[in-house]
């Protein structure tokens, strides 16, 4: 790790860390932020941290939660954090199952999934983060309306996305129109693994959190 990471691993990490929450503990999202925020969002996996910060940068009024267990990845991420100011990310280390459990129903606003792995081989499938089970409790914690949002660069890993979420009873796709899930989000940052484009052409996936029945 670069020495600069590796400073604010030691020194910025500790102040922004979201700690392991004990079983049945539910989180008090906005005790997490030095200031009030309009809305919370959660960003499961953020790599190299380019998209969240954009976001974060772009809207201040909203308190960001990003999980992501690798250490390089969260360092980058806390460099972007410091040079733009940024106080309103808490970072998750771990995986965001862990996590997701603890934060509070009807609380979030924009959540996503950008360029998970794939587990491409089927009899991996289980492994993907976009299942029934994870839909179930993201469902609970999203606010009527709230925003799913999904890209893959990964045609087994979209397809897969596409049931999961579609035959979910919370959502719905909202595509109209191909160039809906071929372009990126106009209000999205690149990231540098989206950029390489490993596996093919990337697709942008977005769910609508469905209002739920008086």
């Amino acid at each position: 790790m670069k020495s600069t990471r590796q400073r604010l691993v030691e020194d910025l990490l500790p102040q922004v860390a979201v700690a392991e929450p004990a079983e049945g503990e539910t989180l008090d999202l906005a005790a997490l932020f030095p200031r009030p925020m309009r809305a919370y969002a959660l960003e499961v996996g953020f790599g190299n941290g380019e998209h969240l910060a954009g976001w974060a940068a772009r809207h201040p009024d909203i308190g960001f939660i990003g999980a992501e267990p690798f250490i390089n990845g969260v360092g980058a991420l806390l460099v972007q954090m410091e040079e733009q100011g940024l106080d309103n990310i808490r970072v998750f280390t771990d995986d965001v199952r862990r996590l997701l459990p603890a934060i509070p129903a009807n609380a979030l606003e924009k959540v996503f999934v950008l360029f998970p792995d794939p587990w491409p081989k089927t009899r991996h499938a289980r492994r993907r983060f976009i299942n029934v089970s994870n839909l179930d409790l993201l469902a609970e914690r999203m606010v009527d309306g709230a925003e799913l949002r999904v890209a893959s660069d990964d045609m087994v890993y979209v397809r897969w996305s596409l049931i999961q979420a579609t035959n979910h009873p919370a959502f719905r796709w909202t595509a109209g129109k191909p160039e809906d899930w071929r372009q990126r989000w106009p209000d999205g940052f690149p990231t540098r693994y989206e950029a390489k484009q490993i596996r093919g052409e990337p697709k942008y996936l977005t769910f609508c959190r469905l209002p739920r029945e008086a």
